[in-house]
This record gives structure tokens, C-alpha cells and sequence, in this order.
């Protein structure tokens, strides 16, 4: 990862002040990330995250007053191009699910290092998925539980080309863009063009909608795992 550019801007969001300010010592330690607020609860991060305009939002899932399923959904549905990465106590935590169809990118362990933490922070911000192997089964497990897809969102499939499905699969089963190059023959970059393409086409923000959008139209079926 170069630091040429601008710094990663980040917001913290969390009800416990101690965890707060380490995040944020930890974070500014990195070259290329600085956090430029903090908030107390759901309702304050939603104000602070139109008045900064961050470029990734540190959401704790449970707060006091508006918890941070509710301020990721407004967030994200504020036209923001915020992306929000959820910090759980648990890789299985209840709200998993609710938070991702709320418009999270991903999800991160309090108890994660320094280094996971700016490697996370660093990967929401490119728009890729940041989804542990436990949380994507997780996942699974409640697709099934829900039951058929929703048509509405299906139709929307007809809108892709056929490789473009193909690819939209292969996100959804976890493969990063390199791994889907080599599976299916081709340029890295010509992947990355596919899913560009992809979200524009179907509305989504990033790489983790995308692969919940698979599996809720159907597209991918967890019977398949």
C-alpha cells in the first residue's frame, strides 16, 4: 500500500472512551491513516459523519440510545461514501447479518492487533470485503434459515452479462481478485474492471454488498458449501 496519496480518514464510534482513544493512538501511528473524530453513540456518529466526512467509520455494534446497526444503516443510506467497519466482541456475533443488509463493509475483533486493524482500515477503504471465514459461515447459516430469494432483487441479475454473473458468484464465495483471475483465466485487471461494473450496474457500494446481494437473489446457494 502506497502513502502518496491522502491519508485514510477514520471516524471511531464507540460508547467506551478507553477504546476510543487507543484505537486512535493506534491508527495515527500509521502513515497513512488518520482518524479526524470520534463519537459517543449511534445518533452522534451520524451527525459527525456528515460534519467530517470520513472515509471509514469505526462503528461499535452495541450503544447505548441509537445502536450502531441503526447508525450504519443511516450512514449508508445518506448518499455518504463513508464505508463502515463493524467492531464486534465475537466473530459471531447476533447482529452479523443485520449489520452487513444495514450497508456494512466489514467486520473487525476488538481485540484485534495494531497491525489488523490498519490492514483493515486500509481494505474497507479500497472497497474490498473484509469478512473473516467464521463470520462468512455465519452468513451461510442464515441464508438458509431465511429461504428463498427475494424476487425483486433477482430480476436485477438479468441486468449483468454472463460473465459478470460469473464473477459476482465468485465474490460472493469469498475469492479476492486475483483468485478469481486464475480461476477463470484472466487479467487481474480485467477482473477489477468486472466488478466495477458490477456494482454500478446492480447499486452497490462495495465488494461486501455484492456478495450478500448473491446469495439473497439466489445466485449462490449455501447448500453449495
Amino acid at each position: 500500500m502506497t502513502t502518496t496519496a491522502e491519508p485514510i480518514r477514520v471516524m471511531i464510534a464507540d460508547d467506551q472512551m478507553m477504546v476510543r482513544q487507543g484505537f486512535t493512538v493506534l491508527l495515527n501511528a500509521q502513515p497513512d491513516i488518520e482518524v479526524v473524530g470520534q463519537a459517543v453513540d449511534g445518533a452522534d456518529a451520524v451527525a459527525k459523519a456528515a460534519e467530517l466526512g470520513p472515509d471509514v467509520v469505526l462503528m461499535d455494534i452495541r450503544m447505548p440510545g441509537m445502536g450502531g446497526i441503526e447508525a450504519t444503516s443511516v450512514i449508508t443510506s445518506s448518499g455518504s461514501e463513508a464505508k463502515v467497519l463493524v467492531l464486534t466482541t465475537f466473530d459471531l456475533d447476533e447482529y452479523v447479518y443485520e449489520a452487513l443488509r444495514a450497508g456494512a463493509s466489514g467486520f473487525l475483533l476488538k481485540d484485534a492487533s495494531a497491525d489488523q486493524l490498519a490492514e483493515a482500515v486500509r481494505v474497507v477503504a479500497a472497497g474490498e470485503a473484509l469478512l473473516s471465514p467464521n463470520i462468512t459461515k455465519r452468513l451461510i447459516t442464515e441464508f438458509s434459515r431465511l429461504g428463498a430469494p427475494r424476487a425483486p432483487s433477482k430480476a436485477r441479475i438479468a441486468e449483468l452479462t454472463e460473465r459478470e454473473t460469473e464473477v459476482l458468484a465468485l465474490i460472493a464465495q469469498g475469492l479476492s481478485n486475483a483468485e478469481i483471475a486464475a480461476r477463470l483465466v484472466v487479467a487481474e485487471q480485467t477482473v477489477k474492471t468486472h466488478v466495477g461494473r458490477i456494482l454500478v450496474k446492480l447499486g452497490l457500494r462495495d465488494r461486501t454488498q455484492a456478495a450478500v446481494f448473491a446469495y439473497e437473489t439466489g445466485l449462490v446457494r449455501p447448500t453449495g458449501y
